[in-house]
């Protein structure tokens, strides 16, 4: 596992992944905080310390999302993005657009969400771009290494997987 900036080839070709795989998801219980862990992040979100992710489900069946985090140390300025995840008609509800700029909506799919809905992996179709999220800063060195796992077996190279940085106090 990488701890540099590793930025995926857009220019590589072959053959197309398989699709990920899709649970069903219960929208109401994956809404909250989620740690962003690590994965193969957007360039900003590299230089993000202590990132998190808030989903809000709201009335009209949309996601309000959050991202805060502070830019590049724990004791950089604080930054929030809001997003908007708009649940596609795919009857997990895993499959999601989200909105940053309307109306463009990217690719964005739950691809794993374990039972206890204490960890998950986000991913896109392309493969470019995968989160490792829990409902904790932190999780055992074994409990990564299996989503690490997870996300090598949906085609993602491992090695370009690195984990942010999570500090907080009690």
């Amino acid at each position: 596992m990488k701890t540099t900036l590793a930025f995926p080839n857009p220019f590589a070709f072959g053959r197309r992944p398989d699709p990920l795989p899709i649970p069903d998801v219960d929208l109401a219980r994956f809404m909250g905080a989620w740690y962003v862990l690590g994965g193969i992040l957007t360039p900003l979100e590299r230089f993000a310390y202590n990132p998190v992710e808030y989903y809000e489900l709201d009335d009209d069946g949309t996601v309000a999302t959050r991202f805060r985090f502070r830019l590049g140390g724990f004791e950089g300025p604080f930054v929030e993005l809001r997003s908007r995840g708009c649940v596609t008609d795919d009857p997990s509800q895993a499959i999601w657009g989200m909105e940053f700029v309307p109306p463009l909506r990217l690719d964005y799919r739950i691809a794993f969400v374990d039972a206890d809905y204490r960890t998950t992996l986000v991913a896109r179709e392309r493969r470019d771009l995968l989160w490792i999220m829990a409902r904790t800063p932190h999780i055992d060195d074994g409990a990564l290494g299996r989503l690490i796992g997870r996300a090598e077996a949906m085609g993602y190279d491992p090695d370009a997987i690195f984990t942010t940085p999570q500090r907080w106090q009690d």
